[in-house]
């Protein structure tokens, strides 16, 4: 991985269910986002922003605070047998001793989701509360929820959390 030089992890979530073309699901599947609700961090270098602007009409996406990520990863990191993952998990079989120094790592690009053995890549997430602040059919230009959000992702990952 590279190092933190001023790059931002992106968080995406999929806000539109499973019906979709197959080039899109392929897409989405390599993003490990499969189903409605469930988020993913990915790097914000051109790869990854081809491919979520392939899949633009399913996702919504945006830079993840550091308060956010914490969280995500307390309340939402799950283990392979649908542990939660924990500080003492951490300590036992990774070089992390906390969440929070996880994050920090995972924030500044310097290590991602796959190098803690048996941590899931995706989060599954609720609906937001209160709902969406929108229609999910239009993008954010449009008064909608699908595409870039930019720092405002974080008001929308609080409420799904």
């Amino acid at each position: 991985m590279s190092s933190g030089n001023g790059k931002k992890k992106l968080v995406v979530v999929r806000v539109r269910g499973r019906v979709a073309p197959r080039e899109v699901n392929k897409t989405l599947e390599l993003l490990n986002i499969k189903k409605k609700f469930r988020a993913t961090l990915v790097d914000n270098c051109p790869s990854y922003l081809g491919m979520l602007n392939h899949v633009r009409n399913y996702i919504a996406w945006g830079e993840i605070s550091k308060e956010n990520l914490v969280t995500l990863l307390r309340k939402r990191g799950r283990l392979i047998g649908d542990k939660p993952l924990t500080d003492k998990y951490l300590e036992r079989n990774t070089d992390f001793s906390s969440v929070e120094e996880l994050a920090e790592k995972i924030y500044n690009c310097e290590c991602s989701l796959k190098d803690v053995k048996g941590l899931k890549k995706f989060f599954r997430l609720r609906p937001p509360k209160k709902g969406f602040k929108g229609s999910i059919k239009k993008s954010v230009e449009n008064r909608g929820i699908l595409g870039y959000h930019g720092e405002k992702i974080n008001e929308l990952i609080a409420r799904m959390i």
